[in-house]
């Protein structure tokens, strides 16, 4: 056993463990503290990457798996798992769910069929106040101050699971079996590290990309259909759109405030 492992072990027991919190104790107590920090900080930050999706722009199903294939084939995702039908031991870092499931708080009986019938690619959501970030023991996920991405190391990661308690989108992944055997040979990339049994992951934000002045490979992917840029910059390409376009993030309520936001229908707002 690590040194780190002993030392959350011991916090543990003197904390919420020890206390016998629950999962969902974790996630409310989080998530409450998001939503308050929120409502004193403001709507944004500095330097906050950001997304926006149009999901009108993505037609066919082979859309969507072109966006998951690039993101998933440049950083190793053990996919074999999924094609094996283990949903249990499956890793993903974007997957695609429909309307009622991605925006359960915004929903009604008279939303067209074609948006309660329509997938959303999904993936973290890159929070201003994450509440997983609050929970890691070890700060193996932290929130980069720098571009405001959160971030995951795999080597600070003890496999507590702490973060995916708190997390209320269901954006992270956790190692159950050793995924190196499950990366299709032919597409493993050398120049990204694979992870081990025992930790989390999920998205970055391609932030290997970003460094060398690359977008990330999902929005490359994307045909027009994913925009990305930095919230503070109000010439940036995500704020031109979010200024023409009405979009909706995932569970607003919470005060975690999203960096993803959704395109879902209708025109370009005039004025």
């Amino acid at each position: 056993m690590s040194i780190d492992r002993r030392k959350f072990l011991k916090l543990a027991g003197l904390t919420g463990i020890g206390l016998g919190l629950s999962a969902p104790t974790v996630f409310m107590k989080s998530t409450a503290d998001a939503s308050k920090s929120a409502a004193h900080a403001g709507s944004g930050a500095t330097n906050q990457m950001a997304m926006v999706i149009d999901v009108k722009k993505l037609k066919k199903d082979d859309d969507y798996q072109r966006i998951i294939n690039a993101c998933h084939d440049i950083h190793n995702v053990p996919t074999l798992i999924a094609e094996k039908n283990d949903p249990k031991n499956e890793v993903k870092w974007i997957w695609t769910d429909v309307y009622d499931h991605t925006f359960p708080d915004q929903t009604n009986d008279y939303h067209p069929a074609a948006v309660k019938e329509k997938k959303f690619p999904l993936l973290c959501n890159h929070c201003q106040h994450p509440p997983c970030v609050r929970v890691c023991p070890t700060k193996a996920t932290f929130k980069r101050e720098d571009n405001g991405i959160v971030s995951q190391d795999p080597h600070r990661c003890i496999g507590c699971r702490f973060c995916m308690a708190a997390c209320p989108y269901g954006a992270r992944s956790f190692n159950w079996v050793d995924p190196r055997k499950y990366i299709i040979p032919s597409k493993m990339d050398p120049t990204f590290p694979t992870r081990t049994i025992g930790v989390v992951e999920k998205c970055t934000f391609c932030v290997e990309r970003l460094a060398r002045g690359l977008e990330p490979a999902c929005v490359e992917a994307s045909n027009g259909a994913m925009a990305f840029g930095n919230l503070g910059d109000p010439d940036s390409k995500v704020r031109k759109i979010l200024s023409t376009h009405y979009t909706i993030r995932r569970k607003p309520a919470l005060g975690t405030m999203p960096s993803v936001f959704y395109i879902i229908g209708g025109d370009e707002i005039a004025g």
